[in-house]
């Protein structure tokens, strides 16, 4: 089964006890295996966590670093035919020097040893007293020494491929210093870090940790593990708490239990992939910097193969990814809601404008679009009446929208119009010789121009500007009638997606109008949210009620937002985006029902190009926008062939392309 760029990493927080090699080597085989049956290719343990980081003046007794080499040559043995890599901390003699050391094993070999660069000397941490810091002469070349009956690649400039990426090894307080050493390693290429640490527990040092190794992670683009001595180390003066943490560019993925008695194992994927995305589009990464720094030196590669064999996904695929998932989520959607206010603010002083008009149908795009102006009114200290809400209803306008948008407008304090484009539209066809019973794109077309053509005219009479309702979805399918509501003055919904227009409106619904005397604005809100998406074109039936519905025509848009989100944000093939898509809507999607709309998807977006290269201008509010003057520049005859073809594939393969559950 293809990985698609994922590779599977375990942190593991052993129980130890100071100074028992042997004991610890038990404890750290048993949870090797148990990582290796869970299919990570790589396990990584805390600092010297063979003899246990809290030895003291043991660390002078020779019998414990023999001890401790023994037990490396044990693990080898007993891990020879299993192919993962593991990570462990161990304390080396070199050249009459004791050095605080990670070791890469993988196959019954030692692949490299990375001595600790930085020492900290604080009362608790004394390692000045047993370690040496590493500074070679040549910072460019590691150098080879003999360790457990074999000679071994030793320095801090190594990076180890495993095939899908590099990765690199630093310890614990190489993270606090200024310029730590995985700054280096990631402009050397390496995609992951991890961390060999011992840190004992104080109040609120778990939050600096995490702020910490969350920077790093985003600052380098790269997966970083960390994992920290646990409960056995406690003696004396310190406590160890087992923290164990894995990020990705920024983002927590997994982390462990704190004050817990037993040993811990956490498993996340890194998505290797995604890395390189970010770092391919990011121009201040850059391969060779330009500061004179040792740890900017020559890295030395060592190839780490394990098997594929069957890959399971084991990480959370959130299957609506324009919708904020943080711990404060009102702040996030005030944020976003601000961002579309400001943007029209700026708009509305730079051109003087008297006025601002919209089209108001009832639904959800044109909703948020007008409480948007709301907002942007009351910040600026204007009247409401100086927003103007048109409804026009035509041969598709349902009873229940109409009644929504003119609620709405008497209750939200603007000026509202109604025109009726009915005879306007009869009128044309008669001018164009179109029967009115052919209900093809020239009669759903001539609504949507009519409809512009209004507000176009308005806005000259009222010295003001036409705000676009459009969302992001729709110009991503070209769901839109070019020169009809594909053009405005200004679109504030430009940069959101349909998932995130219905969530928007919610929370504005729930936090802006939750005043008593907002209370019937609020009931028609919550009407306008369960209304069925329709760009209502064709006749209601008998009793008004509409007939055309969009995602019956097109697919769901929460599909078509997350194919547009990995296409755009991280450039990712049919085959990996359908992988995905199949764990984000596992129970809810056949996989021939995603193929299906991921096949209409790549053929509008595609083909509808030339509509967005002419896009007005708009608010941008995530990483991914459509603007053809900034984070989208396509050419508008570009061929879809290459990502068809795949998609092809796909369907004609489908037991090959079917994850593992």
């Amino acid at each position: 089964m293809e990985n698609f760029g994922f590779l599977k990493i375990a942190a593991a927080i052993p129980e130890v006890r100071v100074a028992d090699c042997e004991f610890n080597g038990q404890q750290i085989e048993k949870l090797i295996f148990n990582a290796y049956t869970q299919g990570a290719k790589i396990i990584c343990f805390p600092e010297l966590s063979v003899t246990s980081y809290s030895c003291g003046d043991l660390f002078f007794q020779r019998k414990l670093i023999q001890s401790a080499e023994k037990t490396v040559a044990g693990l080898l043995k007993v891990t020879k035919n299993m192919p993962i890599g593991f990570i462990i901390g161990v304390p080396i003699e070199h050249n009459s020097k004791l050095y605080n050391c990670a070791t890469l094993c993988f196959e019954g070999s030692i692949r490299g040893i990375v001595p600790k660069t930085y020492l900290p000397n604080y009362a608790e941490f004394y390692e000045k007293r047993w370690f040496q810091s590493y500074q070679p002469i040549r910072v460019s070349l590691p150098q080879t020494i003999r360790y457990a009956d074999s000679d071994v690649l030793f320095g801090t400039n190594i990076l180890f491929n495993i095939g899908c990426g590099k990765f690199a090894v630093e310890i614990c307080e190489d993270l606090w210093s200024v310029i730590p050493p995985s700054s280096g390693h990631a402009m050397s290429g390496a995609s992951l870090i991890f961390n060999l640490s011992a840190s004992n527990e104080l109040i609120g040092k778990q939050q600096y940790v995490k702020s910490l190794i969350s920077q790093q992670s985003a600052r380098c683009q790269a997966a970083y593990l960390y994992t920290s001595a646990g409960f056995g180390e406690s003696t004396t003066d310190v406590v160890y708490t087992g923290n164990a943490y894995i990020y990705e560019n920024g983002k927590l993925l997994a982390e462990s239990k704190r004050f817990q008695l037993k040993e811990q194992l956490i498993i996340s994927d890194i998505d290797v992939d995604l890395l390189n995305a970010e770092r391919q589009k990011n121009t201040t990464f850059i391969a060779k910097p330009s500061v004179n720094c040792t740890n900017y030196a020559e890295e030395r590669l060592i190839p780490i193969n394990p098997s594929k064999g069957n890959f399971r996904l084991n990480r959370f695929i959130n299957s609506t990814p324009f919708i904020p998932v943080t711990d404060n989520y009102n702040e996030s959607c005030e944020e976003i809601f601000s961002i579309q206010v400001l943007g029209l603010a700026k708009r509305l002083v730079h051109t003087s404008a008297h006025s601002l008009i919209l089209g108001v149908s009832g639904g959800l795009d044109s909703t948020l679009a007008l409480l948007v102006c709301i907002k942007t009114a009351d910040r600026l200290e204007l009247s409401r009446k100086m927003i103007h809400g048109v409804t026009m209803p035509g041969f598709g306008t349902s009873k229940r929208t109409l009644q929504n948008a003119c609620r709405l407008m008497e209750t939200l304090g603007i000026t509202p119009k109604n025109i009726d484009i009915t005879a306007a539209c009869q009128q044309h066809f008669k001018d164009i010789d179109h029967e009115i019973t052919q209900h093809d794109i020239t009669y759903e077309n001539t609504q949507a121009r009519e409809r512009t053509q209004i507000l176009m005219d308005l806005a000259n009479q009222l010295g003001g500007l036409v705000v676009g309702t459009g969302d992001m979805s729709e110009l991503a399918l070209g769901w839109a009638t070019y020169n009809g509501d594909h053009i405005s003055m200004y679109g504030v919904n430009a940069g959101i997606p349909k998932t995130l227009v219905r969530h928007l409106v919610k929370w504005v619904t729930e936090n802006q109008m939750n005043t008593e005397t907002n209370t019937e604005t609020q009931k028609t809100l919550r009407d306008i949210i369960e209304t069925p998406v329709s760009p209502e074109l064709l006749p209601v039936d008998s009793e008004g009620t509409m007939t055309q519905f969009t995602e019956d025509l097109i697919g769901s848009y929460e599909l078509h937002d997350f194919f547009l989100f990995y296409t755009l944000r991280y450039g990712f093939s049919p085959a990996k985006i359908y992988f995905l898509a199949q764990h984000a809507f596992k129970n809810i999607y056949e996989k021939t029902v995603i193929l299906k709309w991921m096949e209409v998807f790549y053929r509008r977006f595609f083909s509808q190009q030339f509509k967005r290269s002419c896009m007005p201008d708009g608010t941008k509010v995530g990483s991914v926008n459509l603007s053809p003057r900034g984070d989208w520049r396509m050419p508008s005859d570009a061929h879809a062939a290459l990502w068809l073809e795949e998609i092809k594939q796909l369907k004609e393969n489908p037991a090959e392309n079917s994850p593992i559950f």
